[in-house]
């Protein structure tokens, strides 16, 4: 059998004859759906037969006929491919044209096609002839190796049997596609987000292998396939692989022939070789398909018609003509572009939707636009500042348009105003932080501009130049920018540096992408910071915070806790240990490694800081992660803290989301609080940090003097990022606060904007602001054994909108300054519309500008508040109002709405596209759960509320995350017409003068007086009335009263029912003492006299005992609703208590009291000891808990 065997595999080694005539039948088909019963399904199924002519030795021709196309959506074992005659038609127009291919060693070389075949068909072409792109070893049975095919470079194995009764060969292929050295993949849209290889290791979203299974006859002149056979499985779901779909071809042959004649070719070019090529990527959407011919007219029509319906609100049933709209301007040039932009110019609404839609274009033809407005300085700032951020962020990061968007640096208009300034620079260094994602090693000629520019305010000192530069370098996230970082960095720079704190700062951050391109490097910088005892705090704890972003080894983290053992400033020490106490519990997958050192480390340092207080330095860290979803969240906030400073220097707070195998830093927002830190110095005069009302005097005292600080440093600068990027910051100095503050004071006079604004609204305004925002556009593709890309894309894009009307009196009306509205009684009527529309969409399947099939994923979250109310307030008389009048129409406020469907789109015959639903709406199976909740409550003064519920869902025991998401979905919250009444507010405020500080005097007047023999003046009064035709009032009156003692606060708070025949009242009095005291007596019902219950919470330290936090809650009456909630949650304390580690002891006590205590037990742990009681055994049940605080 050895030696039939090698003989059949050298003549196999040349099995097309280029004298031959072989004839084949082809069939390939794709289906996407779940693969179980009674779930829809879409697909196509292509069959033709197929001639393989010899031409020359190692020249070929390709000649298709018999061509059908058919289209697949339903139900297995319902329905069945349906022939697209007009799809048919167009494909086989192209498909009969000859092709030409190299062929030798069993390896297809060189394609050739004529030129008006499309990259398209020529891919299916590639489909059918990797068939024959084998490679076979004569020497081994098995064998592995990495070869050129349909999917890029990839790894093969091959198994050869021979069939002793046949007389054949079966050679077996199999191809792991996920893992291509070059594969032949395309994806965008996630060059933000970091990947996280641990998390790659516990599970995929996608998963793709393929099978080939050829049978083999030897014949005189070699082998010959005489049958062949393909099956592509892929895996994908928004979670952990567990399901998906496949892919199949065959090849079957029919005749082998001589060839009769040669063959004459039409002109034809090269089309490259066996791997398969992308088409279109850019301008194929695959959760629409329209006609792309004259696109210009299409969008001018379609940006009119969506700005009138979204004019006074948002239409949620026209924001997916986004989408649309998005296809046809990618597919518009330039010059088209330019004449949509003066047709809408001149009209406000219809300019907003088109700045707003042309930065989806992504090329140069929106950089070339973009140049022209900065050049004619036909746009407003915020109108530059908003399109050049949105269209740098979405650009396609390719060298010819990077190098095309320096040009923004140097243009006048961008430095026109500091905050286009700051857009312009930073979305620059974003651009460049997606040029190297792609492009490894990345050139430094692409960040050369920052370099120079942070080089150049280093020279002349300029603060301001030096910062924007470092944080755009920070967005860049360049290897070969550290060079130039490290000339701004004390201690580690060639020549030393004196720069104020916020540059250095800056310069620390800006390595902090940087930190997973070179970590070995920004370690080396970190840790040498780190160590610099003579530093700020402030920059030692930032650059430990860069130094664990590149994920530190335990040896590393163990020298950093050797350090810390023997560091003398708490600030740093408070900082770092609870930032390794976070990371010891941490669970998401990029921690896994390095929770488990900080674990270590906390255990050396706990014993000697575990017990440093609040008031130092912090960080804190929650987070989640699961893994059959592969998500998580994780939440971060540092605050940082000068060793003498009563406030911090510096707070940061981040989230994250973790999305199969990937990061992304959602949100980051920074506030750096120098020249306020300055101006509170060491110490607060008169300030006892009990924040009492004498704290909060003294704090203001201090506020007081703020023009005091130094011109050129700034009272606040805060900064946002938006997935890594920073997007936004600013500086708010003492000019800024002094053009307000002399706005707003009670002498400022005409020149005042706000004077302008009383004066408008007494004329009547009307103000209407859209925007349309594609958040995600992320997309996927992959080559299939078939010739058609599989793609899994996410869109996530939303439509927000705000109307405002309005229209007030001043009676009587200012004439020389602003103080004068003390006076005044002022009266506004307001309607208007706040909104939003979200559509998000996955979709999996194959996407072609001729047909698309796969499985969609849609889901619709719209929010919709109108509002209609008048407000009176007159400061004079104490008096504030609030009319709303009765609610007249059904209105929705929020819902969400999703579904999966089976899609079938072709551009031949749009009206033949289907979207079935995989769930059916009805059917006869077992595992499916329908459940339909309706919830309604009315007649709430004047409106009811509705609730509507609806979820169709079907599961099986043995599925995962997927299928739980699957099936239809409708949640919505609607406002209905109740009772006609308007419903008023009526507030009057025992206060002499609006301002911060007489508030502040008129309370601590009141807290301070002691021995008052008299009725308690009412400091507060709040009423919440409805009121129909001549009916009397309904609703509710709040009144607060303060009666001060010596040293103790004490408040009553009445709320009163108003109305007929009622006299429902609720008490609660509350006092609050210096000896950290605080109880609230809480009485209600008819009369304040139907229900009690009483609040303590008092911490004490005896000398000698262990300092203690109680709470006590105890109630003589409580209605029935309470009691019951109160049973439920008790009957689940046993098992909570159990699964959290608690143990459980039986004591008789007081039966209607609940309470928690908190004992300081040791340096590192506190005992925990919550009580409830039990009603059935008349027993009081103790839990107790010990956990390391």
């Amino acid at each position: 059998m050895r030696g039939i065997l090698l003989t059949c595999l050298v003549a196999l080694a040349s099995n097309l004859n280029p004298k031959k005539t072989y004839e084949y039948k082809y069939e390939g088909q794709v289906t996407f759906g779940l693969g179980m019963p009674h779930h829809a399904e879409s697909g196509v199924r292509m069959m033709c037969k197929v001639k393989i002519i010899g031409v020359s030795e190692q020249t070929f021709a390709l000649q298709v006929s018999d061509v059908s196309f058919d289209e697949y959506n339903g139900f297995p074992g319902k329905s069945g491919f349906t022939n697209a005659p007009k799809l048919t038609q167009r494909i086989a127009a192209q498909l009969v044209k000859p092709f030409t291919f190299d062929y030798a060693n069993d390896q297809v070389a060189d394609i050739h096609a004529a030129a008006e075949v499309s990259d398209t068909v020529v891919n299916i072409v590639r489909g059918i002839l990797g068939f024959f792109h084998v490679t076979v070893k004569t020497t081994d049975r098995i064998y592995e190796l990495e070869e050129v095919g349909i999917h890029g470079m990839c790894h093969s194995v091959y198994a050869i049997k021979a069939n002793g009764e046949a007389k054949d060969i079966t050679i077996t292929q199999t191809v792991d596609v996920s893992n291509c050295r070059e594969g032949a993949v395309n994806s965008s849209g996630l060059a933000a987000a970091v990947l996280d290889k641990v998390s790659r290791q516990r599970g995929e979203s996608v998963a793709s292998t393929v099978t080939y299974v050829y049978t083999v006859t030897p014949t005189a002149q070699g082998g010959l396939i005489t049958r062949a056979y393909g099956l592509e499985r892929q895996h994908f779901t928004p979670f952990n692989v567990k399901g998906g779909s496949f892919k199949m071809k065959e090849l079957v042959l029919l005749d082998v022939s001589d060839t009769k004649s040669a063959i004459t070719f039409e002109q034809m070019g090269s089309r490259g070789n066996i791997v398969y090529k992308f088409v279109g990527a850019h301008t194929n959407v695959p959760i629409m398909m329209q006609n792309l011919e004259d696109p210009v007219p299409k969008a001018i029509e379609l940006i009119k018609h969506l700005a009138e319906a979204n004019k006074y609100h948002i239409d949620n049933a026209v924001t997916e003509d986004t989408i649309k709209l998005y296809q046809l301007l990618r597919m518009i040039p330039y010059e088209g572009l330019d004449v949509m932009w003066k047709q809408f110019a001149g009209n406000e609404e219809h300019r907003r939707w088109f700045l707003g839609m042309i930065v989806e274009v992504t090329d140069a033809r929106v950089l070339k636009f973009l140049e022209m407005r900065f050049g004619a300085r036909d746009i407003s700032v915020a109108e530059a500042l908003q399109t050049l951020l949105l269209a740098m962020n979405h650009l396609q990061a390719v060298p010819d348009l990077v190098e095309m968007a320096k040009m923004f640096l140097s243009m006048p208009f961008s430095k026109s105003n500091i905050h286009l300034w700051h857009t312009v620079v930073l979305s620059y260094g974003s651009l460049v932080y997606k040029h190297c994602a792609i492009y490894t090693p990345c050139p430094v000629t692409a960040v050369q501009p920052l370099l120079d520019m942070a080089l150049d305010g280093l020279k002349k000192s300029n603060e301001a130049d030096m910062i924007i530069a470092l944080k755009a370098l920070g967005n860049a996230g360049h290897p070969g920018s550290i060079k130039t970082i490290m000339y701004f960095l004390p201690g580690v720079a060639a020549t030393p540096v004196d720069l104020p704190p916020r540059v250095l700062s800056a310069a620390v951050q800006s390595m902090r992408l940087i930190a997973a391109r070179d970590p070995h490097t920004v370690q080396d910088i970190a840790m040498s910071m780190f160590l610099q005892k003579d530093l700020l705090a402030e920059i030692r704890m930032q650059a430990f915070m860069i130094l664990f972003d590149t994920k530190p080894s335990m040896a590393l983290v163990s020298a950093v806790t050797a350090h810390l053992e023997e560091e003398k400033d708490l600030q740093v020490v408070s900082f770092a240990f609870s930032y390794l106490k976070s990371l010891a519990i941490s669970r998401t997958p990029d921690n896994h490694f390095l929770s488990t050192a900080c674990s270590v480390a906390v255990k050396i340092l706990a014993p000697k800081f575990g017990r440093l207080s609040y008031h130092y330095s912090r960080a804190w860290r929650m987070d989640w992660f699961n893994d059959d979803f592969l998500s998580g969240i994780a939440a971060e906030v540092y605050m940082l803290r000068g060793a003498t400073d009563i406030l911090p220097t510096e707070i940061l707070i981040k989230r994250k989301l973790h999305v199969i195998g990937r990061i992304l830093q959602l949100l980051e927002c920074g506030v750096r609080a120098e020249g306020i830190k300055e101006l509170f110095g060491t110490n607060i005069p008169g300030f006892k940090g009990d924040l009492s009302w004498s704290d909060i005097h003294a704090i203001f005292s201090v506020l007081k003097n703020w023009e005091n600080l130094p011109d050129n440093r700034p009272i606040l600068s805060v900064f946002s990022r938006l997935f890594g990027q920073e997007w936004f910051f600013a500086d708010i100095n003492k000019d800024w606060a002094q053009t307000i503050i002399k706005a707003v004071r009670s002498t400022a006079g005409k020149e005042s904007p706000v004077w302008g604004m009383i004066e408008n609204l007494q004329k009547g305004l009307s103000w209407h602001w859209t925007k349309p925002f594609f958040i995600v556009e992320a997309r996927y593709s992959q080559a299939t054994t078939l010739g058609l890309p599989v793609e899994i894309s996410k869109f996530y894009h939303t439509v927000t909108g705000i109307t405002v009307n309005a229209k007030g009196t001043v009676n009587p009306p200012p004439t020389d300054h602003l103080g004068q509205l003390w006076n005044s009684e002022i009266s506004v009527e307001t309607d208007g519309f706040f909104g939003f529309t979200k559509d998000f969409w996955i979709f999996h399947g194959i996407s072609t500008e001729l047909f698309q099939c796969g499985s969609e994923l849609k889901s619709k979250m719209p929010l919709a508040v109108p509002w209609k109310f008048a407000a009176t307030i007159n400061v004079q008389e104490k008096k504030f109002e609030l009319n709303f009048p009765p609610c007249k129409n059904e209105l929705q406020l929020f819902a969400v709405r999703s579904n999966v469907y089976a899609v079938s789109r072709n551009t031949e015959d749009p009206a033949s596209a289907k979207m079935t639903p995989i769930m059916p709406d009805t059917i006869d199976y077992n595992a499916e759960v329908n459940w339909v909740h309706k919830t309604n409550f009315s007649n709430v003064y004047g409106a009811g509320v509705c609730v509507e519920t609806e979820l169709r869902r079907a599961y099986y025991n043995e599925e995962y995350p997927l299928y739980y998401v699957l099936g239809y979905t409708n949640f919505a919250v609607k406002v209905v017409p109740g009772i006609h009444k308007i419903l008023s507010f009526f507030s009057d405020i025992e206060l002499n003068q609006i301002i911060l500080e007489s508030v502040h005097e008129h309370l601590n007047s009141c807290c301070k007086a002691v021995g008052l023999d008299t009725t308690p003046e009412a400091v507060f009064n709040l009423k919440v009335l409805a009121i129909s035709g001549n009916q009397k009032p309904e609703g509710y009156d709040t009144t607060m009263y303060c009666t001060p003692e010596t040293n103790v606060q004490n408040t009553q708070l009445i709320v009163s029912q108003v109305g007929e025949a009622t006299n429902w009242k609720m008490c609660i009095d509350t006092i609050l003492n210096t000896e950290a005291e605080a109880r609230a007596h809480i009485r209600w019902g008819a009369e304040c006299q139907s229900y009690e219950m009483s609040i303590r919470a008092a911490a004490a330290h005896v000398p000698g005992s262990k300092p203690v936090y109680e709470a006590k809650a105890h109630w003589t009456r409580i209605p029935e609703t309470m009691a019951d909630w109160g049973r439920r949650i008790e009957s689940y304390i046993p098992g909570m208590a159990l699964l959290l580690g608690w143990y459980q002891q039986h004591k008789s006590n007081t039966m209607q009291e609940v309470s928690a205590a908190v004992i300081a037990a040791s340096a590192g742990s506190a005992d925990v000891m919550i009580k409830f009681p039990e009603v059935l055994e008349e027993t009081f049940t103790s839990y107790c808990f010990m956990q390391t605080i």
